[in-house]
């Protein structure tokens, strides 16, 4: 049987209020006794002492009548609640305060050492009381001799009765503490466990599948922290399956397009549409759709290596060697539409401390976009600047530029803008993504400035090495 947090906690609080009160009953309780009975004895003593000093002055010859100390008697022992006897050498009661039959009794087994190292012995005294009292004992003596005892006697229950009433005091003061403390339990409801089981409904909603459900906890402390984490978790496990489902849907449809013409070709080829003189053109065509398909899976691998950590192999090198290498790659294209490159570099040698091959891949990408939406007698330039311990890099064209509403959207895997599908055929949508994965990988920023109609600029950031 699975027990909540809550049933526990509440089963903590009750056992620990009863071992409290048990504590309190057993232990408490003894030691309380043991204290007043420690007090009593104590002044119970003292007195028998005070009274049998008295008492000896009659043996001392200044006093004439034994009686004559009794008033005196009689008050301490109205004062302690006791009753006190005066007993001589024989164990015959003198004198007693209460003024009972018990005067001229003989103890029998009379032994006033009894109690050995204690001051007080406890019992019904060799059988006079039909209790138990607490009895303690003073010699009376005078010119050197002991001629009798005065006992002091007080009921146990006397001092239990004491006991019980101090400890009521504690019981009700610990009951009090204990109904206070249900203050905590209350705290304890409303901070944690309602907050605890309004994140255990948003953990079950999301992990049937409601990722729009919102945990409604307001509060600023762990708890209202967790809540919130929880919800942006959710928002942001939404936002990955709307972007799986988009994912899927532009895989298909880039990867339906070239498969659906290679398919026709080969079709048209089999059943005789298409002419064996012009198989040539068709198979080049199915050729180019195949270079589309490997390129878009090339890319899709690349970024799926890039969410992978730890792929960076980084290393110096001269930056500006790696642009002008770039750049003289696309010496053909450039040509046939008469395109020229402006590079402008802030030193002879600028030294980063990145992954050359990455970094390669980003400049073809950018080059390859600017030359692509460039019209034809254009420039694009290319200029390298330093600022502190960063290297920024700009690529600069004068071609169609981008729609604003586009411009957030172009990061994205697969997206095209309308004007770019026009223009770019074989493109696969990645490109762009692939070159912010490879910048935010190396700590960097990637920025982008356009206006439509104007050009485009791209401008990214990269650690300059450091001089030893």
């Amino acid at each position: 049987m699975r027990h909540s947090l809550y049933y526990k906690f509440l089963l903590g609080y009750l056992v620990f209020g009863l071992l409290g009160f048990v504590t309190i009953a057993t232990g408490a309780s003894e030691m309380m006794y043991q204290h007043f009975l420690t007090e009593k004895t104590e002044a119970m003593y003292d007195e028998a002492n005070l009274i049998a000093s008295s008492y000896s002055s009659v043996y001392q010859g200044k006093r004439q009548e034994l009686n004559a100390a009794y008033p005196q008697l009689q008050a301490v022992a109205l004062f302690l609640n006791t009753e006190i006897w005066v007993v001589n050498r024989q164990g015959i009661i003198v004198v007693d305060s209460d003024q009972s039959s018990r005067s001229g009794t003989v103890i029998s087994d009379f032994n006033p050492t009894a109690a050995g190292n204690r001051q007080y012995s406890i019992g019904d005294y060799y059988g006079l009381f039909p209790y138990d009292v607490v009895s303690v004992s003073a010699p009376i003596t005078g010119n050197y001799n002991t001629y009798g005892y005065v006992l002091v006697h007080l009921p146990v229950y006397q001092i239990q009765d004491e006991a019980n009433r101090a400890l009521n005091i504690v019981y009700l003061a610990a009951a009090g503490i204990f109904f206070l403390s249900l203050i905590i339990l209350l705290v304890f409801t409303k901070t944690v466990y309602f907050p605890l089981k309004k994140i255990t409904a948003g953990a079950n909603e999301y992990a049937a599948g409601n990722l729009n459900y919102q945990i409604e906890l307001k509060t600023h402390d762990e708890m209202g922290y967790l809540a919130a984490t929880l919800n942006y978790m959710s928002g942001e496990l939404n936002k990955m399956e709307e972007y799986q489902r988009t994912f899927i849907a532009n895989v298909s449809h880039d990867f339906r397009s070239p498969l659906t013409s290679i398919k026709g070709y080969l079709e048209a080829i089999i059943d005789g549409t298409i002419p064996p003189e012009m198989y040539e053109k068709y198979l080049t065509r199915m050729i180019t759709e195949t270079e589309r398909l490997n390129k878009l899976t090339q890319g899709m691998l690349t970024l799926n290596s890039l969410d992978s950590k730890g792929y960076l192999s980084r290393t110096s090198f001269d930056i500006n060697r790696v642009i002008k290498d770039t750049a003289a790659s696309f010496e053909g294209t450039c040509d046939a539409r008469n395109i020229d490159f402006d590079l402008t570099f802030a030193d002879n040698i600028q030294m980063v401390y990145a992954d050359l091959g990455k970094i390669q891949q980003v400049l073809y990408n950018l080059i390859d976009n600017a030359i692509k939406f460039s019209h034809p007698d254009s420039t694009i330039y290319i200029q390298v600047s330093a600022q502190y311990e960063k290297l920024f890099v700009s690529i600069k064209d004068t071609g169609i530029g981008i729609p604003r509403d586009s411009i957030k959207k172009i990061w994205e895997r697969f997206y095209k803008t309308d004007l770019s599908r026009g223009k770019d055929k074989k493109g696969t949508g990645l490109g762009l993504s692939i070159v912010k994965e490879i910048i935010q990988a190396h700590g960097e920023n990637i920025d982008v400035v356009s206006t439509e109609g104007v050009g485009t600029e791209f401008i990214f950031s990269l650690p300059r090495t450091v001089s030893q």
